[in-house]
């Protein structure tokens, strides 16, 4: 089985379990998550690989982390995850990329990513619940960070904080690579 059917899967057993954890039928998962009925039935069928923003949608809609809806193995207090289970969940043509380093669901979801942009490609994400908040530490490049359509330049060695509960993305606009760790703290679905 390849890593994509692996990866499909486990978000396929993983989201019906969280579903109906929650309670939450397909139509409530549809309304709170704004994807659609069809769409979630097919993932949970394994009858298809969402995009990032998808699967965003659904685990915020749920109040977990992408990680639990990718891998729900619960481990020991300490879990070492290593390179190779690192989730690669966005890239492009370019070489841009995220990865998903590792998540916990410890008082809400809390989720450290590695990011990496080439020159002129951009990430752009919907809004998340209330309260959500995202770090993040730029370690090479310039960062063009766009929180609810204002810039903010964010150069290598500097770290930013915000709310995430708007329209964001992270740009890269320069010659270079920009390279950043960020961490996604949601807060628990009450």
């Amino acid at each position: 089985m390849s890593d994509l059917d692996q990866l499909t899967q486990a978000l396929a057993r993983n989201l019906k379990r969280w579903r109906g954890e929650r309670g939450f039928t397909l139509d409530a998962l549809a309304a709170r998550s704004g994807v659609s009925r069809g769409m979630i039935i097919a993932i949970e069928q394994a009858r298809t690989n969402p995009s990032v923003g998808t699967t965003v949608k659904l685990a915020d809609a749920l109040g977990v982390s992408i990680t639990t809806l990718l891998d729900f193995e619960s481990g020991p207090q300490v879990r070492l995850v290593s390179p190779d289970q690192a989730v690669r969940m966005w890239s492009t043509p370019a070489g841009s990329h995220t990865t998903l380093l590792v998540g916990t669901e410890a008082r809400g979801p809390l989720e450290l990513w590695a990011w990496s942009l080439m020159p002129g490609d951009a990430s752009s994400s919907d809004p998340h619940p209330e309260g959500t908040t995202e770090l993040l530490h730029v370690t090479a490049g310039e960062l063009t960070l766009v929180v609810d359509g204002v810039e903010h330049r964010v150069p290598a060695g500097v770290s930013a904080v915000f709310e995430s509960n708007v329209p964001h993305a992270y740009r890269n606009d320069g010659d270079g690579p920009v390279e950043m760790t960020m961490a996604v703290s949601v807060p628990p679905v009450r």
